[in-house]
């Protein structure tokens, strides 16, 4: 394996993902070059043994059985729905993000990388990860199509403007790794770099603990806390309740991670990339039963405000009305008062 990788300048692998990617590739290019090295063999000796030896030569006939055409195309075929086979579980468990993994969001634009963590601190080009430990990457453009690829985490997935795409990794060799964008993204495309730091689990709750400043990082207290601040900010709570009660828009409550039928009947997921695709398009998936009214948030919220709103309906999914240490928006009659009023009257 390590020959092969040196042969193809892979670097070495720094995730759990790697050494079964890797092993495919390396089974993929051997039985590939034998094959055509077998190929290429067969031609030349062909070349030779039937070559014309005599003017008006006519070349002899060949034929093979129908047995050993049915096996080589059979096997031919076998092989590569093996492959396929093998990559497509690869590439489900690459897809499929565990629920307790770490969350970061990260913003690409022309031409940097920001991440918003679950703290509320936030940082450019720079993205910090415990090893060990499970992370999910919620991620979005804000202008063109950009890559996100950590060659070493054998992670690459193209980052799409007005869609949130998720992917996740488990690193497991601390250390400093680079960031690429591996899509053509305008003239900047070659400095769009950033860089992926991976720690000891202990350094790492120290550095989560530091107030900012010498890393370069805003920290807020508490992202759910923010996130209330922003639903009463932008006036979300005047569409939307957070104790379960039906309003002008759905309820916060128990919203994440269920199952919403949507008015062209379509089910989706309400995970982040559907919650925050609803803040910037929010007549592209309307749920059922339900208005199309709420205005477009796209460069009104910031990507902390989106990260904070995410986090507050992810704290909403499963807790009793009063849950212990999160003390809700006060939703009295005068903050609803307030807000603007369904045009279709009460439901």
């Amino acid at each position: 394996m390590e020959t092969l990788r040196a042969l193809l300048y892979l670097p070495a692998g720094a995730s759990t993902f790697a050494d079964g990617i890797d092993a495919l590739h390396a089974f993929v290019i051997t039985v590939t070059m034998l094959m055509a090295t077998l190929a290429f063999g067969a031609a030349a000796w062909f070349t030779v043994r039937h070559r014309r030896r005599r003017a008006r030569q006519l070349t002899e006939r060949l034929t093979a059985s129908l047995r050993r055409e049915i096996v080589i195309i059979g096997g031919i075929l076998a092989m590569f729905l093996l492959w396929w086979v093998i990559g497509y579980r690869q590439y489900l468990r690459m897809m499929e993000p565990p629920a307790d993994a770490e969350i970061v969001y990260v913003y690409a634009k022309q031409w940097m990388w920001t991440f918003s963590y679950g703290d509320g601190r936030e940082t450019n080009d720079l993205l910090t990860v415990p090893s060990g430990r499970r992370v999910k990457l919620v991620m979005t453009s804000r202008d063109v199509i950009h890559s996100f690829f950590v060659p070493e985490l054998r992670v690459k997935h193209d980052v799409l403007p007005g869609r949130w795409v998720t992917v996740w990794f488990e690193a497991t060799q601390p250390g400093v790794y680079p960031i690429w964008c591996t899509e053509y993204c305008g003239v900047g495309h070659s400095q769009m770099r950033a860089r992926l730091v991976v720690l000891h689990a202990d350094d790492y709750a120290r550095w989560k603990s530091q107030a900012g400043g010498d890393a370069g990082v805003a920290v807020a207290s508490d992202l759910v806390a923010l996130g209330r601040e922003v639903a009463l900010k932008r006036a979300c709570v005047a569409c939307h309740t957070l104790d379960g009660q039906r309003h002008v828009g759905p309820t916060f409550r128990g919203l994440f991670g269920s199952t919403q039928t949507l008015a062209d009947g379509r089910r989706v997921i309400a995970d982040e990339a559907y919650l925050t695709r609803s803040m910037m398009e929010p007549n592209a998936d309307v749920v059922a039963g339900y208005r199309s009214v709420m205005p477009t948030y796209q460069g009104t919220l910031t990507n902390g405000e989106v990260a904070a709103l995410v986090e507050l309906i992810r704290s909403l999914r499963a807790a009793p009305a009063e849950r212990e240490g999160v003390a809700l928006p006060d939703l009295s009659i005068d903050v609803l008062d307030a807000a603007p009023q369904d045009p279709w009257g009460p439901r």
